[in-house]
Order: structure tokens, then C-alpha cells, then sequence
């Protein structure tokens, strides 16, 4: 492998005007840095990472912050920041994870001593104190997820009101008109996790527009037994499920119906909606619209480059239409088939 010295001796002169040719700390001639640059391409010589970074004044490290909660779903949270490295990395970016309790105190470190290039921002809050703080620094920051106020700030999120609204038209498309909702569990909730929020608004707002009638209940436990019965003591004429929930929750869905002789799809047609687990392994698959953290982050991380490397911004928010994936958990009250969504 060539070194610096190489490269020095095929262009004729020092190893110092090689490192400040390459580096850009110093004035060199056009010709020189002409010279300097051809026989680095000759002999396949690379600067070393902090060289060029320098040259750039840039680190190429993207700061993720992700703070840990009582009630943080690990699976999804490390789904989220894996996606963003993934996605760093085709930019040439490594990334540096923030999970420390005091998220404040990561990003303006990060910020005031330009450890980073730039912030991703996981696990939003509706009111999240890294908004108001996003608002003041100079770094480029990008949200995967949206806080109730986004003035001045770049998100990226799916469109969870768009998801709830799909979910409640396909029941609707196969005649059933008793919907419930089992959310997230209360703790997340009262901490104002932006997601869960927003589709619950979504839910309430189209199933009162369609006209059908709904309810909403919230596990105690990691089962939904509690929440199936909560629903049926408020509609007991159930034959709607969307489930904007866990995975343990989701996955138990079809035994709590069982225990009570209901079953998934002739009785209830059930759909898991804004989540990022599959439902293919559960005893029953489930259709479901979902939360692609790789739709999101690539999304994020490419404006976020774009910020550090162009100086470009992109628009405030930007939604992620939902999709949906049909396992055949919807059927009309004839237990035909409805045709796929696309």
C-alpha cells in the first residue's frame, strides 16, 4: 500500500507539500497540487479519514439521538438507529448514538464542539425539549418523527392520520361498521410519544367522519385480552380491530377473541396499523400498513447530508404515504375476500 512518503517521492517533492495538497491546510500551487494529485492517483494512495475530513472541515459523523424510556420498545428503537447507520454509511457518514438520559445535553455537545455533521433526532415527543433546542444551534438537524410545533424545524415521518384513515376504509370496503382501536399503553402515551398520538387522532377524526361507530382501548398488560374485553364492554358488536400497538399485544389479538368464540377474519377483521413488526410469524398474520424505518431514515439521512454537504433545506415536513400489506385478516361479513390495496 503507497504511503505519503511514495507519493512525495513520485511527484518530486516533500512529504509536507503532499499533506497540505491533499489536506488544503495551506495555499498550493495549481501545478503542484496538480503533481501531488496524479501521483496519488497512480500509486492508489488514500488519506487517512481525519486528513480529509479536516480538508472538508467536516467529521462525516451524524449524531443520533435516541434516549431510553421506561416504557422504550428496544426491538423498534434499534430498528430506527441501525436504519440510520445503514444509511449513513452509503454517504460515506459513520454515526455516533445518543442514549443518555439527558438528550439536551448530547446534541448541544455534539453541536458546540462539532463532533458531529449533524443530528438525526429519534423518538419524538409531542412537546420534546430537543425542539426548542434544535431551534438554537447551527448544526443541520433533521426529526424522524414530529412534535406538535415544527416551526423552523426539518421532520420526516410517516403519515400515521393517513395509515389510521386506511385502516378504517378498508373495514368500512368489507362491511364492518364497529371498529375499535387498541392503542399503546398509557405510560407512552402520558410521556406524548409523537406517533401513537397522532394516530389516535387520525382514528377518532375519520371514524367520526364515516360514521362508524368506535372505541378506543389501551393494554395494562403485555397481552390484549384486557383491551378486547374493554372493547367489547363499549362495542359489543365488534367486528373491526386496528391495532396501533406492540408486537406482544398484536401477536395475542386472536387468542383473546378465541377465549371469548370470536375469530380473526369472519368475526372481527383485524389489521395492525403503524407498527414495525411484521405479523407474518403470529399464529394468525395480520394485514398491515407499515411503519418502513427504512423508508424514514433513508429519507432523513439523505436531507440531512444534503444540509451538511449543500447547505440546501429541504421542506419542514415531510410525510411518507402508507402502504398495505394484505394477509387476508379482512374479510366482508359474507367472508369473501376484499381485493389487496395498493
Amino acid at each position: 500500500m503507497a504511503t505519503i512518503a511514495d507519493v512525495a517521492h513520485e511527484a518530486g517533492v516533500s512529504i509536507s507539500t503532499v499533506s497540505y495538497a491533499l489536506s488544503g491546510k495551506r495555499s498550493i500551487s495549481p501545478s503542484t497540487r496538480d503533481k501531488v494529485e496524479a501521483a496519488a492517483s497512480k500509486l492508489g494512495y488514500r488519506p487517512h479519514a481525519s486528513a480529509r475530513m479536516l480538508a472538508a472541515n467536516r467529521s462525516n459523523i451524524i449524531a443520533v439521538t435516541a434516549p431510553l424510556h421506561a416504557d422504550t420498545d428496544h426491538s423498534a428503537h434499534m430498528q430506527f438507529a441501525m436504519e440510520v447507520t445503514q444509511c449513513a454509511r452509503e454517504h460515506d457518514y459513520d454515526t455516533l448514538l445518543l442514549v443518555h438520559n439527558d438528550a439536551l445535553e448530547g446534541m448541544q455537545r455534539s453541536a458546540a464542539t462539532s463532533l458531529a455533521d449533524g443530528i438525526i433526532v429519534l423518538d419524538v415527543d409531542a412537546h420534546d425539549d430537543r425542539a426548542a433546542l434544535a431551534r438554537t444551534l447551527k448544526c443541520p438537524i433533521v426529526f424522524i418523527g414530529i412534535p406538535e410545533d415544527t416551526t423552523g424545524l426539518v421532520c420526516v415521518d410517516l403519515d400515521f392520520e393517513a395509515a389510521a384513515e386506511m385502516a378504517i376504509d378498508r373495514l368500512v370496503a368489507a362491511g364492518r361498521n364497529n371498529i375499535g382501536l387498541i392503542s399503546h399503553h398509557q405510560e407512552t402515551l402520558e410521556r406524548e410519544s409523537n406517533f401513537p398520538l397522532r394516530f389516535l387522532h387520525g382514528f377518532r377524526k375519520h371514524a367520526a367522519d364515516s360514521g362508524v361507530a368506535s372505541a378506543i382501548a389501551y393494554p395494562t398488560e403485555h397481552r390484549a385480552h384486557e383491551a378486547i374485553a374493554a372493547l367489547l364492554k363499549e362495542l359489543p358488536d365488534l367486528d373491526g380491530l386496528v391495532l396501533n400497538t406492540s408486537a406482544d399485544v398484536a401477536a395475542s389479538v386472536t387468542a383473546a377473541l378465541a377465549e371469548l368464540g370470536k375469530s380473526v377474519p369472519v368475526d372481527v377483521s383485524a389489521i395492525a396499523a403503524g407498527v414495525t413488526f411484521s405479523t407474518h410469524r403470529f399464529p394468525l398474520a395480520l394485514d398491515t400498513i407499515p411503519l418502513d424505518a427504512h423508508a424514514s431514515c433513508s429519507v432523513a439521512v439523505d436531507m440531512l447530508v444534503e444540509m451538511v454537504e449543500d447547505g440546501l433545506k429541504p421542506p419542514a415536513t415531510t410525510l411518507i404515504a402508507p402502504t398495505y400489506i394484505n394477509f387476508g385478516s379482512v374479510t366482508s361479513s359474507t367472508a369473501s375476500v376484499i381485493p389487496q390495496v395498493n
